[in-house]
Protein backbone atom coordinates (compact mmCIF):
# COMPACT_ATOMS: atom_id res chain seq x y z
CA UNK A 1 0.00 0.00 0.00
CA UNK A 2 1.22 3.46 -0.79
CA UNK A 3 1.25 6.13 1.89
CA UNK A 4 0.08 9.58 0.80
CA UNK A 5 -0.51 12.96 2.39
CA UNK A 6 -4.06 13.91 3.33
CA UNK A 7 -4.10 17.41 4.77
CA UNK A 8 -1.68 17.39 7.72
CA UNK A 9 -1.93 13.59 8.08
CA UNK A 10 -0.76 10.50 6.24
CA UNK A 11 -3.17 7.94 4.81
CA UNK A 12 -3.22 4.65 2.92
CA UNK A 13 -5.58 3.16 0.37
CA UNK A 14 -6.94 -0.19 1.52
CA UNK A 15 -7.03 -2.91 -1.12
CA UNK A 16 -10.53 -3.96 -2.21
CA UNK A 17 -9.97 -7.53 -0.99
CA UNK A 18 -9.14 -6.30 2.52
CA UNK A 19 -12.12 -3.93 2.55
CA UNK A 20 -14.40 -6.80 1.59
CA UNK A 21 -12.82 -9.21 4.10
CA UNK A 22 -13.37 -6.70 6.93
CA UNK A 23 -16.83 -5.76 5.66
CA UNK A 24 -15.94 -2.07 5.62
CA UNK A 25 -17.94 0.74 4.08
CA UNK A 26 -17.39 4.48 3.78
CA UNK A 27 -17.58 6.16 7.16
CA UNK A 28 -16.58 3.06 9.17
CA UNK A 29 -13.84 3.48 11.72
CA UNK A 30 -10.84 1.28 12.35
CA UNK A 31 -8.90 1.30 15.60
CA UNK A 32 -5.17 0.59 15.66
CA UNK A 33 -4.82 -1.85 18.53
CA UNK A 34 -1.14 -2.75 18.16
CA UNK A 35 1.90 -1.44 16.31
CA UNK A 36 5.22 -3.27 16.59
CA UNK A 37 7.94 -4.79 14.48
CA UNK A 38 6.86 -2.83 11.41
CA UNK A 39 3.29 -4.18 11.49
CA UNK A 40 -0.01 -2.75 12.68
CA UNK A 41 -3.08 -4.56 13.93
CA UNK A 42 -6.48 -2.99 13.48
CA UNK A 43 -9.99 -3.90 14.50
CA UNK A 44 -13.36 -2.57 13.44
CA UNK A 45 -15.78 -0.97 15.86
CA UNK A 46 -17.93 -4.06 15.48
CA UNK A 47 -15.00 -6.30 16.50
CA UNK A 48 -14.13 -3.98 19.39
CA UNK A 49 -17.74 -4.07 20.63
CA UNK A 50 -17.88 -7.87 20.29
CA UNK A 51 -14.63 -8.25 22.24
CA UNK A 52 -15.91 -5.96 25.03
CA UNK A 53 -19.20 -7.86 25.24
CA UNK A 54 -17.32 -11.17 25.38
CA UNK A 55 -15.23 -9.87 28.29
CA UNK A 56 -18.37 -8.72 30.09
CA UNK A 57 -20.06 -12.07 29.52
CA UNK A 58 -16.99 -13.87 30.89
CA UNK A 59 -17.46 -11.87 34.10
CA UNK A 60 -21.23 -12.54 34.15
CA UNK A 61 -22.00 -8.83 33.84
CA UNK A 62 -25.49 -7.91 32.70
CA UNK A 63 -26.99 -4.69 31.41
CA UNK A 64 -30.08 -2.99 32.79
CA UNK A 65 -33.19 -3.48 30.69
CA UNK A 66 -33.27 -1.02 27.77
CA UNK A 67 -29.53 -0.27 28.01
CA UNK A 68 -27.96 1.04 24.78
CA UNK A 69 -24.34 0.05 24.27
CA UNK A 70 -23.18 3.14 22.41
CA UNK A 71 -24.03 6.79 22.03
CA UNK A 72 -25.34 6.49 18.44
CA UNK A 73 -27.65 3.61 19.33
CA UNK A 74 -28.83 5.38 22.51
CA UNK A 75 -29.73 8.52 20.54
CA UNK A 76 -31.64 6.82 17.73
CA UNK A 77 -35.11 8.27 17.37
Amino acid sequence: MQIFRWGDSLAVHLPKALVEELGLKEGDQLNVVAARDGAIEVETRKDQRRRALDRMAARNWTFPQGHRFDRDEANER
